[in-house]
């Protein structure tokens, strides 16, 4: 009896030599296990364990052929439910500098990683994109594209609160040569082409892009179709702004209209001036709508790969009313006071206004034409404008993929907008954007499935960016200085 007890006693160690073995240890790592990922591409895997190292992801293996070494750090994962980092593929961090310091901390808390800024002094912008280069692992990426490249008169002039200093006005092809050479020289990411270009300074910012390796986006000049902006080299479209006229069936009475308008408005300001075109013509363009003159339009834009940001919950402002629920407003508290304060009034003011006919209309057209587009097979990005239109940073890309859900996308490709998508824009597929070994580890783990509901994106668990964790209890922390400064 005794020699068979020893000999169960030395066939346990074997047994538990055997186990701890098999045990891995990852030196330096990140382990998060159990976890479903939800790749914008692959879709959704169930239990698995994701390796992070060196600010990368460095591994993904079935949980079930895996034993961790409890000497790991170890992010339980059970339950939840794993994302890329995700986009706002159109901020602008100057037109309210005052909020511009808080930006930062409100993107990075409601898991926005990387944001692309289409607009504002070159000097400014940059400053905030050199912070970010300075701390990786502690801000969103910041893709920028400088000022706005207008006409004269040009829009973002400065002239009033609503209208700051997001432009520079080019009153020829030579200074758009200038300027863009300065923006070259500065190391802009991208060019933003604007409303009151001229179709000649349109050709050549476009021209001049090419030639240095970068991309434009922004909105159709006023004095160009939708077909000439793409043919001329447009690589994204703002707003899906000025493709309404194009593709209304009286589009060459409205040309006329508008070539009249602009020509007798020259001693106007940008603003007044466009503001005048789009009351007098939009609505009439949305009732005039030709669905034969819109697929023509969007064949153009898909085999030109002009890409569109619709920023559906700007666009639908009035009869989206995200502003009106209390839920939404809690955000103001993190705002600076005297900027909390004025957007709690105006979203009053809002929310009690009624919406006219013809708004409701251009709205509804916006949600039908962003779906249209998504069908059609051109890509999109999600973007939202902010801090235009008490559009939370941060916490309006939510609602922008609520709403791009709304039009018709399915929760993975309205996922797809605020991850992939503006990584393939920028060439940076191969390190951003999906869960995959070799990509930067700039990730979201939710506590709620956004294959489900897309609202769940804002069940945020933890934000990783470029392996760094801040769990909730440290975003809350964030949010908690925010809110007391």
């Amino acid at each position: 009896m005794k020699n068979i007890n020893k000999l169960l006693y030395f066939f346990l160690l074997i047994v538990l030599a055997a186990c701890q073995s098999n045990e891995i240890l990852f030196e330096n790592a990140i382990c998060i296990k159990n976890i479903s990922t939800i790749d914008p591409t692959d879709g959704l895997k169930e239990n698995q364990t994701v390796i992070i190292k060196n600010g990368k992801i460095n591994k993904i293996i079935d949980s079930e052929t895996l034993i961790l070494s409890k000497e790991n750090t170890i992010i339980d994962g059970s339950g939840k439910y794993l994302i890329p980092g995700l986009w706002d593929a159109h901020v602008h961090f100057a037109y309210i500098e005052a909020l511009a310091p808080s930006m930062f901390d409100l993107f990075l808390s409601y898991g926005i990683t990387s944001v692309r800024d289409t607009g504002g002094n070159v000097d400014f912008v940059k400053a905030w994109k050199d912070k970010a280069l300075a701390n990786p692992t502690g801000t969103p990426r910041v893709m920028m594209a400088g000022p706005l490249l207008d006409g004269e008169p040009n829009v973002y002039d400065g002239s009033d609160p609503g209208h700051p200093e997001l432009s520079v006005g080019l009153a020829s092809v030579a200074d758009v040569v200038t300027q863009v050479n300065m923006l070259v020289g500065k190391d802009v990411d991208l060019l933003k082409a604007y409303e009151m270009l001229t179709p000649e300074q349109f050709i050549k910012v476009n021209e001049l892009a090419k030639a240095n390796k970068l991309k434009v986006t922004g909105h159709v000049p006023l004095s160009m179709d939708v077909i000439s902006a793409s043919n001329a080299g447009l690589n994204s479209m703002e707003h899906m702004r000025n493709l309404e006229i194009s593709c209304a069936s009286n589009a060459d009475e409205l040309w006329e209209a508008r070539k009249k308008i602009l020509a007798e408005g020259a001693a106007e300001t940008g603003a007044t001036l466009r503001s005048k075109i789009h009351t007098a013509q939009r609505g009439l363009a949305v009732k005039n709508y030709d669905e034969t003159k819109a697929n023509e339009v969007l064949a153009v834009l898909k085999k030109n790969e002009t890409w569109q940001i619709p920023t559906l919950t700007l666009n639908t402002l009035f009869s989206g009313r995200y502003y009106a629920r209390p839920d939404y407003q809690e955000s103001y508290a993190y705002l600076p006071d005297s900027i909390g304060r004025i957007w709690k009034e105006n979203s009053k003011i809002l929310a009690n206004s009624p919406v006219e006919e013809v708004r409701k209309n251009w709205e509804d057209w916006n949600l039908m034409m962003a779906g249209k587009i998504h069908q059609t097979g051109i890509d999109m990005m999600a973007g939202t404008d902010t801090p235009i239109a008490l559009l939370t940073p941060g916490l309006s890309l939510h609602e922008e993929l609520m709403v791009l859900v709304k039009a018709g996308l399915s929760p993975l490709e309205a996922l797809r907008t605020a991850t992939i998508n503006p990584a393939k824009y920028f060439n940076m597929e191969n390190e951003l954007g999906s869960i995959k070994e070799t990509m930067w580890a700039d990730l979201l783990i939710l506590d709620q499935n956004p294959l489900d509901d897309i609202q769940h994106t804002k069940s945020i668990h933890t934000v990783i960016k470029q392996g760094k964790v801040f769990g909730r209890k440290e975003l809350d922390a964030i949010l908690q200085k925010l809110q007391n400064d």
